[in-house]
Formats: C-alpha cells, structure tokens, sequence
C-alpha cells in the first residue's frame, strides 16, 4: 500500500462501515418499532437515513476527487436485544467505534498531506462530537427512566421541539439526501 493511498483506502472502509451503521440503526428501528415505541423508533429510523447519507457523501467526494469507487456489502446486524437499554449502548458502543475511525482517516489524510481530504474529514469528526455526546445522553435518560418506557418517550417527544433536520454545512451526497 502506496502511503498515499491510505487515507482513499480508509474512506473506502468507512463507507462500508457507514452502511453497516445505517442497516444496525434499521434493525434497532424496527425492533423499537415492534415494541410500540414510535419515538425510539422515529430517532433510529432517521438515525439510519444519516449513516446512509454519511456513506453516500464520502461515496460523492471520492467520485469528485476522480477516485475508484465500490459500493461494499454490509457487516453483520444484530435484530433481537433483551432490553432498551442494551440496544441503546450498542448505538453508544458504534458511535464510539465510528469516530476512531473517523479521527485514523484524518490522520491518515494529515500524514499524507492530503489537505483536501483532512478538510472533507473535519465535518464527520464535529458531528461524531454530537453523536456519541446524543447517544449518550439517550442512555442516561433511560437508565434514569428506570424501566418506565413512557419518561424515554416524552423526553424524545420534548427533544424533537428543537431538533434541526439537516446539517446546512454537511458535505454533499452522491444522489442527493432522502
């Protein structure tokens, strides 16, 4: 591997792993989904419809950057958990996963000089900030439900008040955003 072909490669992987996410983020929505629990649902449903917008973004900065480009196959999908809670950190345990992978593609493009690519990577790395800091605030308001779903529910009905739908300064999607 030519060392200027590490960070290419590494962005290669992660639309892999950003689709892995986006059908990860699919199951627990429909798991949600099977236990009436629509705002849980509704969160993992446009969580997924992200992660795919992430991979089709990094797929569109390849293709601008004339780089080879290969839709991958996903990564395994766990579909059953024992409890909300369980579910949740497993979304906590991925974001967590995502942002190393993310802050080794900045390295990565940084060692190489790669200004362009350092650039495109500064985005993912400010919005991998608010989703491990989103997911980890959704596990503590359902340790601090205790059980009791509804308290989970209400505070992402309250929650969605403020949300903001689209990043403006995200960068572009190949197919554009869904």
């Amino acid at each position: 591997m030519a060392k200027t072909q590490k960070f290419a490669e590494l962005l290669q992987a992660q639309i892999r792993h950003e689709f892995t996410a986006a059908q990860q983020y699919l199951a627990l929505a429909v798991w949600f989904d099977a236990r009436d629990l629509p705002r849980l649902a509704k969160r993992f449903y446009r969580q997924a419809l992200e992660e795919r917008n992430h991979a089709l973004a990094m797929v569109r900065y390849l293709l601008d950057r004339d780089q080879p480009v290969t839709i991958p196959g996903t990564g395994d999908v766990r579909n059953d958990f024992s409890s909300v809670h369980e579910a949740i950190e497993l979304a906590l345990t991925q974001e967590r996963t995502v942002t190393a992978e993310i802050e080794e593609m900045a390295k990565a493009a940084r060692a190489e000089e790669d200004y362009l690519g350092e650039q495109f990577v500064h985005w993912f790395l400010k919005e991998q900030v608010e989703e491990v800091a989103q997911m980890s605030t959704l596990l503590t308001v359902v340790e601090r439900a205790g059980g009791n779903l509804f308290e989970v529910e209400n505070h992402l009905y309250r929650e969605s008040a403020t949300e903001v739908e689209d990043a403006p300064d995200m960068p572009p999607v190949a197919g554009g955003k869904l």
